[in-house]
């Protein structure tokens, strides 16, 4: 399988560098390890002297070229933790620890470590997780309880003071980096179908703080007294953003359609906490953010270094599901 470009190759004594960086000189690293599941940045476990458990998440190097919304997403988590632990304290994320940024180290996180295993480890164990994806629900609706002041990206990234201009941003930039990396789409297709369904996104007067990466791997749970897994902590939220809440049932979702799985227990326990019609609307706006993260899980692959040789089946499905949420764009309304 391919190493990303855009992952820093650690090694013990560098991961003590960035703590010394971190904790100052008296910091003790008794044992540490790299966690996978993400190819973004350098992600490595650590055990302190005293016993303390954090993690070290390091951004790529400087010379890595990035997707246009990956700028600073390093210091976009630092300031997401800042913010949930501020105005959403029931959302379980790690305590930010430090985060620093050196012209040598580059810029890195340092976060308590939560425990558990994730989500998707526990469904492919076969474990009861219906009680853990309604508590997930629960959380995300907590989290949409926080408003921002503009809608998208924050630190210069694409973002406007409507929901549907900060969307269409966000694809345009998928769309202008597909162009660098020479990824194939029907673009002109996809700005057409878009522009088409806009109208769709002008009912969402809120911007919402969305976590926008809630797939499997990044939910942790422990088990409970009575050995059913609940929820301990929802992690890796450098992508987040402000805009519809209904963007965030799509990763948790992923491959699926929320829209068509109401008794989901995260769909039902997030409509119970934050009740929304699954109307010809939402329906639409679901529509829309499903091309818009398959649009941008096919345009990251080249700076994955991805390809239908490394990984032939994601390259086909990806394909397969872009088109199919193309062809339902192009149905006519009604």
């Amino acid at each position: 399988m391919s190493v990303s470009p855009t992952r820093r190759d650690l090694d013990p004594e560098q991961v003590r560098r960035y703590l010394t960086a971190s904790l100052g000189p008296a910091a003790e690293v008794a044992d540490c390890g790299p966690l996978t599941g993400g190819g973004f940045a350098a992600v490595w476990w650590v055990r302190l002297g005293d016993g303390r458990e954090v993690v070290l998440k390091v951004g790529p190097p400087p010379h890595v070229p990035l997707l246009r919304y990956e700028h600073d997403m390093i210091g976009a988590e630092a300031r997401y933790l800042r913010l949930v632990a501020a105005r959403a304290p029931a959302v379980p994320v790690p305590s930010l620890l430090h985060h620093g940024c050196h012209p040598d180290l580059g810029d890195w996180l340092l976060t308590a470590r939560l425990p558990g295993r994730t989500l998707a480890e526990l469904t492919r164990a076969g474990a009861d997780v219906g009680p853990l994806r309604a508590e997930f629900g629960r959380a995300l609706a907590a989290l949409h309880a926080v408003t921002g002041h503009r809608y998208g990206y924050d630190s210069g990234r694409a973002a406007a003071p409507t929901w549907r201009a900060a969307y269409t941003a966000m694809v345009d930039d998928l769309l202008a980096d597909a162009a660098d990396w020479a990824v194939p789409l029907p673009a002109t297709r996809l700005r057409e179908l878009v522009a088409r369904h806009a109208t769709a996104l002008d009912v969402v007067r809120r911007p919402a703080l969305l976590h926008f990466d809630g797939w499997a791997g990044n939910v942790l749970a422990v088990d409970g007294p009575d050995g059913t897994p609940r929820l301990s902590g929802l992690v890796d939220g450098e992508r987040h953003l402000w805009g519809d809440p209904l963007l965030d049932l799509v990763s948790p979702l992923l491959f699926r359609r929320a829209e068509d799985e109401p008794d989901d227990p995260l769909v039902r326990a997030y409509r119970a906490a934050a009740p929304f019609p699954l109307d010809a609307g939402a329906r639409r706006r679901l529509g829309l953010y499903r091309l818009h993260l398959y649009l941008l899980m096919t345009v990251e692959m080249p700076s994955r270094a991805i390809t239908a040789e490394s990984d032939p089946g994601r390259v086909a499905r990806l394909a397969e599901l872009l088109d199919a949420e193309l062809s339902d764009l192009a149905r006519p309304v009604g």
